[in-house]
């Protein structure tokens, strides 16, 4: 079992930046892909980032790129996803998800956290 509990967000204006964490409790966590998915309201959840499990390689959708930046840690047990350039269109709630499989799918990854807000002013 894998336990995810993300931090990090907040009330941001346009521009601005904000850097969410993602900390892992529970054995094994270094050996999972690491992704960060989204959720505005009224619309289905939509991948983001995602990291493998040695960091070695990432993928970003196509909206944040050069902008969204996933890290992990792997001895801290922690994922990190640092946001700059924030727009409007980012705000939703940001969910980490941990999975054997480096994919966008949401419906494939094993362990989700509760989330955390992000809310982008213009």
């Amino acid at each position: 079992q894998v336990q995810l509990v993300e931090s990090g967000g907040g009330l941001v204006q346009a521009g601005g930046s904000l850097r969410l964490s993602c900390a892992a409790s529970g054995r094994t966590f270094s050996h999972y892909a690491v992704g960060w998915f989204r959720q505005a309201p009224g619309k289905e959840r939509e991948f983001v980032v995602l990291i493998s499990w040695t960091g070695g390689r990432t993928y970003s959708a196509d909206s944040v790129k050069g902008r969204f930046t996933i890290s992990r840690d792997n001895a801290k047990n922690t994922v990190y996803l640092q946001m700059n350039s924030l727009k409007p269109e980012d705000t939703g709630v940001y969910y980490c998800a941990a999975g054997q499989i480096e994919q966008r799918n949401p419906r494939l990854y094993d362990y989700w956290g509760q989330g955390t807000q992000v809310t982008v002013s213009s």
